[in-house]
């Protein structure tokens, strides 16, 4: 058994591999740190390519492509470690980047999750989207992070160095107890990708447990390398998604409220992407809302499970106002201008 497992899910990925799986073992090297291949049952040739180059890098193979959440879980209930560190295949990780992780894990009984800073491995002086220095929700459930706020991403001049609690870590980069991974359910497979590493720090949340952000390690993220920011599939089910997260998680007596906003926020989206000529787009926000009426049923149900579990629902990490309006009609473009928060 390895205290740290490392694992980077891979499907049809044989490029990223070997552009950074090499940098991933070289600047991984921490004692008790083991890292591990989980293969989504790819098409191509990323098995044979890792057993003839990587010999001692272990595989997990997959016996059908189960996307993000169901990969990761039937992948991780196949490893035995301390800790797990879920790593995208197309992260550059710096020099060291474990080892403030680690020993902070190591030290803080009460730290369920943490992340390192995410800066963009094209632009390595900007914060990336997926990540940044750490990631929030506003009160109607939208996410943002430290470093960028809907689209506009910030340059990295160190503004966000200092460790802070965070209300969910990126998924590109996310270490996390076994055991609470295990405990709190893990990845929930019926979002299949997008906003269920949120969904899951919200849970990790709820059960008492605190999740920071470790600027002192660093990663390069390339992003979209699996789904453009353009593609329709992923406004399907980042709209969905973020609904199903809503029940899922907000306090009884926020819940139905909330909602009704979401209802009336996505509709707005949807028009925008009318009056854009952007019509897969306004199909897919549709086609979420069908797909979210249909699971209702399943998610309550999860809801209700969760509840034995939960010990908090009111959280300082969650921005007390809209981060839309702060947005568009306030025209606050940085992490740094967001006013009403209680982070230390």
């Amino acid at each position: 058994m390895s205290k740290t497992a490392v694992v980077i899910l891979n499907w049809n990925g044989r490029a990223l591999l070997e552009k950074f799986l090499p940098v991933v073992i070289e600047n991984s090297q921490h004692k008790g740190v083991e890292i591990i291949v989980a293969d989504n049952f790819s098409a191509d040739d990323s098995v044979s390519y890792l057993k003839e180059n990587f010999p001692a890098i272990r595989i997990v193979q997959l016996d059908d492509n189960y996307g993000f959440a169901g990969g990761y879980n039937k992948a991780l209930e196949q490893i035995e470690a301390d800790y797990f560190v879920l790593l995208n295949s197309d992260v550059a990780p710096e020099p060291g980047w474990l080892s403030p992780l680690i020993n902070r894990m190591d030290e803080d009984a009460s730290l369920g999750a943490c992340m390192p800073k995410v800066r963009d491995y094209k632009s390595p002086d900007k914060f990336e989207y997926a990540g940044a220095s750490g990631g929030y929700i506003d009160v109607f459930g939208y996410p943002f992070c430290r470093g960028r706020i809907l689209d506009n991403i910030e340059q990295d001049t160190g503004q966000y160095n200092e460790p802070i609690p965070v209300f969910w870590a990126t998924g590109a980069a996310l270490m996390v107890r076994a055991n609470l991974y295990h405990q709190s359910g893990g990845l929930d497979e019926s979002f299949f990708a997008h906003m269920e590493e949120i969904d899951l720090c919200w849970r990790i949340k709820n059960m008492g447990h605190k999740i920071l952000v470790f600027p002192s390690s660093e990663v390069l993220h390339v992003g979209g390398a699996t789904l453009s920011q353009l593609n329709a599939r992923k406004t399907f089910l980042n709209f969905r998604n973020n609904l199903l997260m809503l029940v899922k998680n907000l306090p009884s007596n926020k819940l139905f409220l909330i909602l009704f906003i979401r209802m009336v926020l996505d509709g707005v989206a949807g028009i925008h992407f009318v009056l854009k000529g952007e019509f897969k787009h306004f199909a897919a926000v549709l086609k979420a809302h069908f797909s979210f009426y249909s699971q209702l049923s399943q998610v309550f149900q999860k809801r209700k499970q969760q509840l034995s579990l939960c010990v908090k629902r009111e959280h300082n990490e969650m921005y007390p106002q809209s981060v839309i309006w702060a947005f568009y009609v306030k025209g606050l473009r940085k992490f740094s201008e967001l006013k009403h928060f209680n982070l230390h």
